[in-house]
């Protein structure tokens, strides 16, 4: 009988609603059934969820590894502080350490808070840049799956007035290709890649912009050249409904609202991120910290439940 995968599970910012929707994942049978748990987090922090919004949490049926310095229950809570930075990144930084050891199969992360971050002094304005940094990863990119729509996003986190200098014909072309990586890695070996354009209308022939002339028409051309089955430029707000319908496997979009508002109005609850390019598998909920409904009971665990299934299955896929 083949092992069933093993993946790390970060608790995410202490603060937040991570702690509370860790544990109410951990009593989902979808989750029991796909996988073993290690949990990676302040033991004190579990605890005092489990006590506090009364989620049975056993001890003795789960791995709990704790490699932070939150060993008491005085932490903040519901707000962003330099405290719970050291606490996200200490955890991710022991994940990442035991699936390149090949102790676990794939990481899935508990939300973080980019201003925690912040505060704590480090560098990176999310999970993606910090695992990409940790691993010496320099082709990766942002990959959400809910409901009928798989995005990929060709710049991450980057103010919207930064954005048309970063659209490159290279960036572009190597988002498609990772594009047609992530589909091959989900499963589907034919995939039907659509290109949103940046501007409305995609321009309307330099009208309202040349970025789709200049930059992402050339990197289309360029990858079915590759043999990578990819079209566009589309007007975005006509693509997504044509992706929707089943037309297109996945979009590669130029910004992160362009690609996430359409997705999270269709699947807020069981949308999953997942990075390709890594070493390993990772994926993670598609919300964050959501501090104004933390430690208050009422968080819904069901993204992260998916995200859990969906490392997995692919984190197991050689077992």
């Amino acid at each position: 009988m083949p092992q069933r995968t093993k993946i790390a599970i970060t608790i995410g910012d202490p603060a937040g609603i991570g702690p509370e929707i860790v544990l109410k994942a951990l009593l989902s049978a979808e989750l029991s059934e796909a996988c073993r748990s290690l949990i990676i987090g302040s033991k004190a922090v579990i605890g005092e969820a489990s006590e506090r919004l009364g989620i049975a949490f056993d001890s003795r049926q789960y791995d709990v590894l704790d490699p932070g310095d939150i060993k008491n229950r005085t932490f903040a809570r519901g707000k962003a502080t330099s405290e719970g930075g050291k606490e996200c990144v200490a955890y991710i930084r022991k994940a990442v350490e035991l699936t390149m050891m090949g102790v676990v199969d794939a990481i899935v992360t508990a939300p973080i808070s980019k201003e925690s971050l912040k505060l704590a002094g480090f560098p990176w304005p999310g999970h993606t840049e910090m695992l990409a940094e940790l691993t010496g990863t320099e082709d990766y990119a942002m990959v959400l799956c809910g409901g009928p729509l798989r995005v990929i996003l060709a710049t991450i986190h980057a103010a919207l007035r930064k954005v048309p200098d970063m659209v490159t014909r290279d960036r572009v072309l190597k988002t498609i290709t990772m594009a047609n990586r992530a589909c091959n890695l989900i499963g589907i070996k034919e995939p039907r890649i659509a290109v949103a354009g940046l501007n409305p209308h995609s321009g309307e022939a330099g009208i309202f912009g040349n970025e789709e002339g200049t930059e992402i028409a050339p990197a289309v051309e360029e990858a079915k050249a590759m043999g990578i089955p990819v079209s566009g430029p589309y007007p975005a707000d006509a693509l997504f409904h044509k992706a929707y319908k089943g037309e297109f496997d996945i979009v590669v979009c130029m910004y992160h609202d362009q690609g996430l508002v359409p997705l999270k109005m269709i699947a807020f609850d069981k949308g999953v991120n997942m990075t390709v390019g890594l070493p390993f598998i990772r994926t993670s909920p598609d919300h964050g910290t959501a501090y104004d409904i933390a430690w208050k009971g009422i968080a819904d665990p069901s993204s992260l439940i998916e995200a859990a299934k969906l490392a997995a299955k692919l984190g197991g896929r050689d077992k």
